[in-house]
């Protein structure tokens, strides 16, 4: 099933897509909910984040290759991480598919994106087993890191380099259903594919990422965890559209423009 949040008519609710047709619901996402009656053409509707979560975590480091590549930028040796370590980004980030990622005026050049799977949290969890693990996500969502790496190398914390607004890209929609074996992401910029990688070759899988997590953070529904990215990305200018695309999910799409000043 895909749910949507959108706005229509001045008012922003969640719907079922259907076809080209979005039926209204009313009720928790997470727990029981029931149809309006109402429904939009799936064209006629502004697409918006799909959920705000209250906690915002993020997979670091999870495919081979950006860390070898990224090692490789910095002449140094690659060093996988030994564990799955989590870390957080910020809810003010977060923007919808097909709006504008601004970037600041006295940002530097290495503005770039990160093409991620997410993972949606359904049922609280704590201290669940890898194996019971999975049982726990509602479903999946697109989200794109977008990163300066100049300022991500320099500053003590991610604060701007992850967190500066509409930098979170995040949507267009909730799929519940997800074969993650047969999934691709690919990336394209301008419409040249830039990056195509087996969305679930991940160091650490979903499952890992959320039992070790749930062992010192209690999950909550809504919670979301970004899986991480493969490979490197071009530096991004203004006027670039960055589209991600993941198998069973849909494609998520932004415009970066650079602020003046």
């Amino acid at each position: 099933m895909r749910f949507l949040r959108y706005s229509a008519e001045g008012t922003t609710a969640l719907g079922i897509i259907e076809g080209e047709t979005v039926a209204e619901i009313s009720g928790d996402l997470f727990g029981e909910w029931q149809r309006t009656g109402r429904s939009h053409a799936l064209g006629e509707v502004r697409i918006e984040v799909p959920l705000v979560p209250p906690t915002f975590y993020a997979a670091g480091l999870n495919y081979v290759a950006h860390v070898k590549e990224g090692a490789a930028k910095r002449g140094e040796a690659p060093k996988l991480p030994p564990n799955a370590d989590i870390g957080y980004r910020a809810v003010n980030a977060l923007t919808a598919h097909d709006t504008d990622v601004v970037i600041p005026g006295d940002a530097p050049e290495q503005v770039h994106y990160e093409g991620e799977l997410v993972a949606i949290i359904g049922k609280a969890a704590r201290n669940v087993s890898e194996a019971d693990a999975l049982s726990h996500v509602f479903g999946y969502t697109i989200g794109n890191d977008v990163s300066e790496r100049t300022w991500q190398r320099g500053d003590r914390t991610f604060f701007r380099a992850k967190n500066t607004d509409t930098w979170k890209p995040m949507g267009p929609w909730i799929e519940t259903e997800l074969d993650l074996a047969a999934a691709m992401t690919v990336v394209r910029v301008n419409g040249t594919e830039t990056i195509r990688f087996p969305t679930n070759e991940m160091l650490f899988s979903i499952a890992q990422f959320i039992s070790r997590t749930s062992r010192y953070c209690t999950l909550v529904p809504g919670d979301v965890l970004w899986m991480g990215t493969d490979g490197t990305s071009p530096n991004l200018k203004h006027g670039d559209v960055v589209e991600i695309d993941i198998t069973g999910l849909g494609t998520l799409r932004n415009r970066f423009v650079r602020a003046a000043g």
